[in-house]
């Protein structure tokens, strides 16, 4: 039902200081202001000294001990005994009280029409009025009263929200770092343009994506091409020669490196040969030494045996001179005439000079093979050269080409982007027009509007988790050019009713056509839970209270909800019952036109 006035306060029930001046629509008189705070009495006490006091402002002022009276002092007439302001000696002016209650009071708060006495203004206007500045309790920010629910809802920068995604609560100052977070969170393949995988599968997605660009498989060689898994095949097939390029490089500067590290074949294999011939010199020059010192002796003991065979008697030894060094000729013709004395020694190093001979014979050999292989590496390292430039004149050919192309796909794309956000500016329309059609073919003009709630199980539970604890019903007139009106419904109850009933409010909205209507909203209202056995259906009837700010011109989008907090037991909707049907319920509001 419409809601209650708050009950007065008792005559020392009073935890603030006075009335601001500016609410009196009359001229301000002294003996009503408080001699603490200057301003209007509230709950006015009178001390033993005669002054008045607020009844808030006199315990602040003697909650340390006993104070003098300031105001005795400034008019000078401070008395020790009864200029004492102290706990007990002072008492409750009534009589001021009811004075100061009948005055004529106006609203302070800016745009606000409101008139009357301070004593309506203390009951029913101070803490309600809808133009009242209070500070956000989340952000601080400073907001009117009747904007409260709107800034909490819709403006707050400290308000709690769930991603749609996760359904995880967070900050909505933090709605960009869950974004990048956020499990759930829909990601697009920009290889396949899939649309809407989430963050935490998206990897597994473009393992298996055949559009999805990978590197080429010689990038370890210097290839920097991304390619389409789909198509490395066409791409290794097409670029073979500028991989085998790259391939050539990367041996070559192997090559070097292994160059560096290890000493040249042909040029130890020459080193050694020449070591060889040094030996084989030196052993030729000792055979001729060794044949040259075996000959002597030899002709020396042929001669001897001839003398004395003939019967001559022969010089002695030592008398006889000794024959002149041999002439290489001579030397030749002992050698001929006489065969040698086999020796071991000679045996042995003709054996070595045969064995060096053909060492020597093997490593010309070899030499010769290396030097017909260098040559033909030769010859394929400038086959190799002469490719590697062709193909080089047609890379870069590729390559300009490939730029040309890039430039195109790139103005292409841009063309493709503004397209897309035109393309979403679009649907964003439709989709307003689609919202404000669908609006428009449930409204009625009668005053008369059935509510159709389906999915009511699930909005339920939103409604108890409190991700959607209420929900707005379309409009619907009471004529085409008369009141705006819809209905607010919680489905897990609101105020007196959270949590054991079904809560549902009249709502008046502000309308094109007010300016010509009669305010206050005065027509009695009729609000039901269909049976759909069309049997017993819940009805709750109302006749707006016109004092009430709900029913006054709207200044804003909508006034305040009034309504029915206790309008249906949630124990008659659990238990098994005709209400709901499919999932579904029916409410009905119906608003008597009587008088327009």
């Amino acid at each position: 039902m419409a809601t209650q006035e708050p009950s007065p306060p008792s005559s020392m029930e009073s935890n603030k200081p006075g009335f601001p001046k500016k609410i009196l629509a009359n001229k301000l008189e002294d003996k009503h202001l408080c001699n603490c705070c200057h301003n209007l009495l509230r709950r006015p006490f009178q001390a033993q000294c005669g002054h008045r006091f607020c009844s808030y402002c006199f315990n602040m002022t003697v909650r340390d001990g006993p104070q003098k009276c300031n105001a005795c002092i400034k008019e000078d007439i401070f008395e020790e005994l009864t200029s004492i302001l102290k706990q007990g000696c002072a008492f409750p002016d009534n009589a001021a009280r009811r004075e100061v209650e009948n005055l004529s009071a106006v609203c302070i708060n800016e745009g606000c029409t409101w008139k009357g006495n301070i004593k309506e203004y203390e009951l029913s206007h101070e803490e309600k009025c809808e133009y009242m500045i209070i500070p956000c309790p989340s952000c601080k920010e400073r907001i009117r009263f009747n904007e409260q629910e709107r800034h909490n809802e819709r403006e707050c920068p400290e308000r709690t929200l769930n991603c749609k995604y996760c359904k995880e609560p967070f900050h909505f100052k933090n709605i960009k770092a869950h974004d990048e977070i956020c499990p759930k969170y829909p990601m697009i393949c920009e290889g396949c343009a899939k649309k809407k995988i989430p963050r935490e599968k998206y990897v597994d997605h473009i393992k298996f994506c055949s559009k999805f660009r990978t590197p080429c498989r010689f990038h370890v060689v210097g290839c920097d091409m991304s390619v389409e898994k789909e198509r490395i095949h066409d791409h290794e097939r097409a670029c073979a020669y500028e991989h085998l390029n790259l391939l050539l490089h990367y041996i070559m500067g192997m090559k070097v490196s292994m160059e560096g590290l290890q000493p040249h074949g042909l040029e130890q294999a020459g080193h050694k040969l020449l070591d060889l011939h040094h030996s084989l010199r030196e052993l030729e020059a000792r055979v001729s030494q060794l044949s040259t010192t075996s000959i002597g002796p030899t002709v020396q003991g042929a001669t001897s045996s001839s003398s004395s065979s003939l019967g001559l008697p022969g010089p002695p030894a030592p008398a006889l001179p000794l024959p002149p060094p041999p002439t290489p000729a001579t030397t030749l013709t002992v050698s001929t005439s006489f065969t040698p004395l086999p020796s071991s020694v000679g045996a042995a190093l003709e054996l070595q000079l045969h064995s060096e001979k053909t060492k020597v014979a093997e490593l010309g050999r070899r030499c010769t093979d290396l030097e017909v292989k260098v040559g033909t590496f030769e010859n394929v390292v400038c086959v190799l050269n002469r490719e590697v430039e062709r193909f080089t004149t047609t890379m870069e050919a590729g390559n300009r080409q490939h730029r040309l192309d890039q430039d195109k796909i790139d103005a292409l794309s841009n063309k493709v982007r503004q397209l897309e956000r035109t393309v979403g500016l679009k649907d964003l329309t439709v989709a307003e027009m689609e919202g404000r059609l669908r609006e428009m073919s449930a409204t009625t003009f009668d005053g008369v509007f059935v509510w159709r709630i389906s999915d009511f199980t699930k909005k339920r539970q939103d409604a108890i988790a409190g991700r959607a604890p209420a929900m707005f019903s379309p409009a619907f007139y009471t004529s085409k050019y008369g009141y705006k009106m819809c209905l607010r419904i919680y489905l897990n109850g609101d105020g007196t009713g959270r949590g054991s009933h079904l809560s549902l409010f009249f709502v008046v909205m502000r309308g094109l056509s007010d300016a010509l209507l009669k305010w206050p909203f005065n027509q009695k209202v009729t609000l039901m839970l269909l049976d759909q056995s069309s049997r017993e259906h819940i009805i709750d009837a109302f006749r707006p209270d016109i004092t009430s700010s709900s029913f006054q011109r709207p200044v804003s989008e909508m006034n305040i909800a009034s309504g029915c907090p206790l309008f249906c037991p949630l124990s008659k909707l659990d238990a098994k019952n005709s209400y709901i049907r499919d999932d579904i319920i029916f409410i009905k509001a119906t608003v008597d036109l009587t008088g327009l």
